[in-house]
């Protein structure tokens, strides 16, 4: 059946992992097109009447060929992630609208959503239940039992909306690229000095006199954080809450996503009318831990009203520190990250810029893989693999001997590739239906730190280490499976409101001496961090938790009532307006947009979802109170307590409910208060 394919075509090629060093725009709408004649020749095989309603027998045909199509698929988007050129992009808007047909004529298929409601389960093992159970639910809320004109629009706004977001996604992505803003040393008075020489860096790069300032974070934060001008903090700010939005620069005009924001949310709406639902916020918590909009909405809302008066206590703070330190008597949006840092640094004696010093990228990798090999007991080595950026390294994981999975990971930023970190399957644990053979996973891990300037290793904040950390409790939570069935091994199948468990659990280990005394070595003399700086970090460590705390909740809360209570073809900015009156304490200006790069639920999957890390964290704060409750004498982790939390949650993916892996480990549902101690919202304000 393959033997039509173009054996040049590295998309096409029977490769263990992606040809990423081979891959070129132009292999792009061939591949598709011969991967969905493919799939779509394996649609019609096992629809046919005559074809068994067996579970291994579909998988067999139509799983191996819908597998290859979303792995070269898959590699595509992901260099259009993190290696966008123009004509990548353009390769792969092309490509997306026949992909999209493709999957959304899969999942509202009629005939094949019969052929799975006629299996047989007695054969069938828990982990193919739990997967043939999501799949007749995914059939509904994918249109399958639509008819006629119904049908034909779901799937045409499946499309549109693919188109949309991409577009958003582009949007966000170039007017963060293009932006630059070239100054004199003077006006960098205050900014670290690895901060400085990349923006000198960047400019001789381009011909240019002067420091290159950008919007990516790695320049973006740091300035906001350390320089003293106020008028160079609220030219960057400015800029940057701006971006793709109709408060832009007239250069930017054709980057703003207003009308874009728009029609996403009045397709949404439409679709969750066509599939019975009032709101898209019920189809989306549908497939979640929650049990509706308005129970999401509540927790949202309680946990604001137990941050609140922290969160005014933090904003009170800062005013009178920059009253009587800074001599500010009316600070603005783009001051606070300044007055922040300052009484931080005047508080607990240190500064964001001390810590760094001592977190080099390599030593920081080292502390962290020894960590997993010792709670989890497996090993880490270096591996080889087609990579599509030098800085891209590639490693293997085992158990005594024993392949357990494999990872790319791709640490600084650069052009082209989107801010933010994020981890992403290559390809799922898997007995294969076709060979029998057992696959092993793989992921991808993407973070945007600064590079490494004059020769020294790239150096990390702490709240880059805890990103670390975060990424690769998702890679772990796919990885460390040992369920066999591709659509709940690993991250498949698991609760969109769960999944940031394994994520935010891992960040707790950033805060443990026992952890983090392996991972430091100060950039120029080698040394560890002393205890006493880390003292003081552990002592800041809750330093605004009520600030960022209604801050999360302002996203989540956001795109909860734009998903439910907001009506789609009105302005959406009230909404926003209404939230910060609601939750801010500190509220932005009128210019502000931060819904124009919200690419979490406008281009990400986290629609009616960004709840979800809230909602995972008092989970994830839950079970790490269990390590908490059994640490060793020097305070390092119970190996015990780690096998345990390994089996129950990160070894069985998506094969059973979340709250049933949760309740396995803690032996009780989650409980709030380990959250609410962890931040240090417990005791009332003096």
């Amino acid at each position: 059946m393959t033997n039509a394919f173009n054996p040049h075509n590295p998309l096409l090629q029977h490769s263990d992992l992606p040809l990423f060093d081979q891959i070129k725009p132009e292999h792009v709408n061939e591949a598709v097109d011969a991967l969905l004649t493919e799939a779509a020749k394996a649609l019609d095989t096992v629809t046919d009447s005559a074809f068994p309603s067996e579970w291994h027998a579909i998988a067999k045909v139509l799983d191996v060929n819908t597998e290859r199509l979303s792995r070269a698929w898959g590699a595509v988007s992901h260099l259009n992630s993190v290696a966008d050129t123009t004509e990548l992009r353009a390769a792969y808007n092309d490509a997306l609208p026949k992909v999209t047909e493709f999957w959304t004529r899969l999942g509202a298929d009629e005939r094949l959503y019969a052929k799975y409601k006629a299996v047989q389960t007695d054969a069938l093992d828990t982990a193919q239940q739990q997967a043939l159970k999501n799949a007749l639910r995914n059939f509904v809320l994918g249109g399958a039992e639509l008819q006629g004109d119904a049908k034909t629009r779901y799937a045409a706004i499946q499309e549109r909306m693919a188109e949309l977001s991409q577009k958003f996604s582009e949007n966000a992505l170039d007017a963060t690229d293009r932006f630059a803003l070239y100054v004199e040393k003077e006006s960098l008075e205050g900014v670290p000095d690895d901060v400085i020489n990349t923006a000198r860096a960047a400019a001789e790069k381009e011909g240019k006199d002067g420091y290159k300032l950008t919007l990516k974070m790695p320049c973006y934060l740091p300035v906001m954080q350390f320089a003293k001008s106020s008028d160079l903090r609220h030219q960057l700010y400015r800029a940057y809450v701006t971006r793709a939005s109709d408060q832009a620069s007239n250069e930017f005009a054709a980057l703003d996503n207003s009308a874009l924001i728009k029609e996403i949310l009045q397709l949404r709406e439409e679709e969750a009318q066509l599939l019975g639902f009032q709101n898209y916020a019920e189809v989306s918590v549908a497939t979640k831990m929650a049990d509706s909009p308005a129970k999401v909405i509540s927790f949202l809302r309680d946990l604001a009203q137990r941050a609140r008066p922290f969160a005014e206590k933090d904003l009170e703070d800062m005013r009178q520190f920059a009253t009587d330190h800074l001599d500010m008597q009316n600070p603005q949006a783009w001051d606070w990250p300044y007055i922040g840092e300052k009484l931080k640094e005047a508080r607990y004696s240190f500064s964001e810029q001390e810590v760094k010093q001592y977190f080099t990228a390599p030593k920081v990798l080292q502390g962290l893989f020894k960590i997993i090999e010792t709670l989890f007991e497996v090993q880490i080595h270096e591996d080889k693999a087609p990579v599509w950026h030098p800085a891209v390294g590639f490693y293997r994981i085992e158990r005594k001997g024993q392949l357990v999975g494999q990872f790319y990971l791709d640490p600084p930023a650069r052009a082209g590739k989107r801010g933010g970190a994020w981890m992403d399957d290559v390809r799922a644990r898997w007995l294969r239906p076709d060979t029998q053979a057992l696959q092993t996973p793989v992921a991808h891990l993407v973070c945007n730190f600064a590079e490494g300037v004059e020769g020294q290793p790239p150096l990390l904040t702490h709240d880059d280490v805890i990103t670390l950390f975060h990424e690769f409790g998702h890679g772990l939570h796919h990885m460390l499976t040992q369920v066999n069935e591709r659509d709940v091994s690993g991250i498949s199948g698991v609760e969109w409101d769960a999944v940031e468990l394994p994520s935010q659990f891992m960040e707790n280990f950033c805060w443990e001496w026992s952890v983090l005394k392996h991972m430091t070595a100060h950039v120029k003399t080698g040394e560890a961090l002393p205890r006493e700086l880390f003292d003081k970090m552990v002592e800041a460590k809750n330093f605004q938790s009520g600030l960022q705390t209604l801050r999360q909740i302002e996203f989540a809360l956001l795109d909860m009532l734009l998903h439910s209570e907001h009506k789609p073809t009105d302005d959406f900015m009230p909404i926003l307006k209404k939230v910060r009156e609601e939750v801010a304490v500190i509220q932005a200006p009128e210019f502000n947009r931060m819904a124009h790069t919200f690419s979490h639920i406008f281009a990400g999957g986290y629609a009616a979802g960004y709840y979800s890390y809230k909602w995972a964290e008092v989970l994830s704060a839950d079970a790490y109170a269990a390590f908490e409750e059994t640490a060793l004498p020097d305070g390092s982790p119970n190996l015990e307590t780690g096998r345990r939390y390994r089996e129950a949650i990160l070894e069985v993916g998506g094969s059973r409910p979340a709250l049933d892996s949760f309740v396995a480990f803690r032996g009780r549902e989650p409980s709030l208060n380990a959250l609410l101690r962890h931040q240090g919202m417990t005791a009332p304000q003096a």
